[in-house]
């Protein structure tokens, strides 16, 4: 049992998640931005690897990852920073990156390096549950990387349930058909969406994402999942204030409270 599955023991609902980017606003703000995130109270943290062409990220989140990879932030930059990471932060790390720079990075040694930095888990939103199983699922397992799918308003019964056997950790259920940054509502075929998720009664804990912005939002999907992933709406709040990163993270957190 790794931190994911330990926070899940311990808090079944409202488990509330955060992304940010790695080297975003600046190149060196990734852990001061995990301990912020840590200190106001985040259950749990996503890590954004940038990438050119984030093919399930809206305007905001792309725009982050154009700036961090400016910035100078890679894999080997993110592994330096994140070294120690577990001498100040304990809630689980989850990275999330696109399959082409983890590829040539090298699976068995990506897993490893993850690994070796206190990584939880991993969300590839572009790895096909068919070569997870063909290519990652071996190095991940003897890491201890849980390995974290999307889940859609399109994914069919028996294909989530597929998933559902394969994921550990949790399910990302992806709230609307859209990229990130947009927001969800208590529209009906919102709500018959979680509601279908939830009579499902799935082995895995589901965390939403995608839309979740404010309280409101985030009350709306616990009402119906364990918990939720909050993304954008952070990255706005450091692309207009990076110079108060620590003070403009925990209110945005408290925000959720």
């Amino acid at each position: 049992m790794n931190r994911i599955q330990s926070l899940f023991e311990q808090k079944e609902n409202k488990v509330l998640s955060f992304y940010c980017t790695a080297g975003y606003p600046r190149l060196q703000d990734t852990l001061p931005v995990l301990t912020a995130l840590q200190a106001a109270g985040a259950d749990m943290i996503e890590i954004g690897i940038p990438f050119s062409d984030p093919l399930a990220d809206g305007p905001v989140i792309q725009e982050s990852s154009a700036v961090a990879l400016a910035n100078g932030m890679n894999l080997q930059e993110l592994f330096r920073q994140l070294k120690d990471v577990r001498e100040q932060v304990s809630v689980p790390l989850i990275l999330m990156g696109y399959l082409n720079p983890l590829l040539q990075y090298g699976v068995s040694r990506f897993c490893r390096d993850a690994a070796a930095c206190g990584i939880d888990g991993l969300i590839i939103p572009d790895l096909p549950l068919e070569e997870y199983r063909r290519e990652w699922q071996h190095a991940m397992e003897a890491y201890g990387l849980n390995m974290i799918f999307l889940v859609t308003p399109f994914t069919p019964q028996e294909r989530l349930r597929e998933i559902d056997e394969c994921s550990s950790g949790f399910l990302y259920m992806v709230t609307t058909a859209g990229t990130t940054g947009g927001s969800i509502g208590p529209d009906e075929a919102t709500k018959r969406y979680f509601s279908f998720i939830k009579e499902q009664r799935l082995n895995r804990p589901v965390m939403a994402g995608f839309g979740i912005r404010d309280k409101p939002g985030f009350d709306q999907a616990c009402a119906y999942v364990n918990g939720a992933i909050v993304g954008s709406g952070l990255i706005r709040v450091l692309q207009q204030y990076p110079d108060k990163g620590e003070i403009v993270i925990r209110d945005f957190v408290h925000s959720f409270f």
